[in-house]
């Protein structure tokens, strides 16, 4: 630094008022812990209000239920009406997780007894009094609806709750299984200490807590950049792209789910490519490329193969693109074909893997200088 700014910097620090370190800090921490409340106050009426949402579909479905298929149709039709309305959140998807929630979750005693007799009589309470009831964030019991068994479910939610764990540490300890390593081990007790450690990864800033996807669509705001908007702007352009390279592709389906034991999973793009004669199944990946995105990949062919392929159809062919910021990458996963002959006629026809790279980047910085150029809005 030159002596010249460090008389600048000096004159600006001497300007000062007395004190002002210690005002300046104390409003920090005010409007911290004022976010982090606000934060865990929509958390909660979010959370209350999905489980009373989950309870009118199942009374509903109860009523209807001598009509066959009648839980199905209710649920795609207040999909479609709730998403004109309110816009994204209320996916078939997410109002399936809102009842599984309620028929998970029954009310506890934790609220006045007078409310609680009002909810266990199926009658709803004040949301502000059924908040109380689910003291951890949405995000986290979506995650808890994911673990099948009772006992490790319970085992989980109440750790959360006693060590406070943020949703990064309990989705991490439930893909470490936590649960289950407890269980076998000689010395519970330390196990469960060395357990409520959170690691540096497992933190959530308070920007996270409030930028949280889920929150923005219940409260229905736009975060200028999220991630969801932008795997979707991305998926839109890739497929418009493919399709005007008008060399066999033919689009079949964006999202298109798939369930693998008591496993949802969705595919981002599915093609049918027609002088190959197969499917050609595109997954996304905002990060960088991991052995997991490649077994995942082999996994979607596989089922393809065996659920969505006709039988004069070759087997499907996967391609995983990768969206990470400075790296872009696409990569076929040809491994799975009967023969290495096919596997190289494939790679004949389907677009060159470095093409679909520099669109990728190309689409990537588009989208961002869009969203860069947009005026920033206030939020409501």
């Amino acid at each position: 630094m030159s002596s010249k700014q460090s008389s600048a910097v000096a004159a600006k620090a001497a300007a000062l008022p007395a004190g002002y370190a210690g005002i300046h800090g104390g409003i920090v921490e005010l409007l911290d812990a004022a976010r982090r409340a606000t934060a865990r106050s929509v958390n909660a009426l979010m959370t209350a209000s999905y489980w009373e949402i989950g309870r009118r579909i199942v009374e509903a479905e109860q009523q209807g239920k001598r009509r066959a298929g009648y839980g199905e149709q209710l649920i795609e039709r207040l999909s479609a009406d709730l998403t004109t309305q309110f816009g994204r959140g209320f996916s078939r998807p997410n109002l399936q997780q809102m009842r599984s929630f309620f028929l998970t979750w029954p009310i506890r005693q934790t609220v006045s007894s007078e409310s609680s007799l009002a909810l266990s009589q199926g009658r709803p309470g004040r949301l502000d009094e059924l908040a109380q009831v689910f003291p951890l964030p949405w995000s986290a019991y979506v995650r808890l609806l994911m673990v099948k068994d009772d006992h490790a479910r319970q085992f989980y939610e109440a750790e959360a709750l006693r060590g406070g764990w943020s949703v990064r540490q309990l989705d991490r300890q439930i893909g470490s299984q936590f649960y289950e390593r407890t269980a076998l081990s000689k010395n519970k007790a330390a196990m469960l200490v060395k357990g409520a450690v959170p690691k540096p990864a497992d933190a959530v800033t308070v920007d996270d807590a409030i930028k949280d996807p889920l929150v923005l669509e219940f409260l229905d705001l736009k975060d200028e950049y999220s991630e969801s908007d932008l795997e979707q702007a991305l998926i839109r352009r890739l497929e418009d792209f493919l399709l005007e390279l008008g060399d066999g592709f033919t689009f079949v389906g964006r999202q298109r789910r798939l369930r693998i034991d008591q496993t949802w999973y969705r595919v981002d793009l599915l093609f049918f490519h027609r002088r190959l004669r197969c499917l050609v199944i595109i997954d996304l990946k905002l990060g960088a490329l991991t052995h997991a995105d490649v077994g995942q990949m082999h996994l979607y062919c596989n089922y393809a193969k065996e659920h969505w392929t006709f039988p004069e159809e070759n087997p499907p062919v996967g391609l995983i693109l990768c969206a990470d910021k400075g790296y872009a990458l696409a990569r076929y996963a040809l491994e799975g074909l009967p023969n290495k002959v096919m596997a190289a006629n494939y790679k004949m026809v389907l677009p060159d893997a470095e093409v679909l790279q520099q669109e990728l980047e190309n689409t990537r910085r588009l989208i961002e200088s869009r969203v860069t150029a947009l005026p920033r809005k206030r939020k409501r």
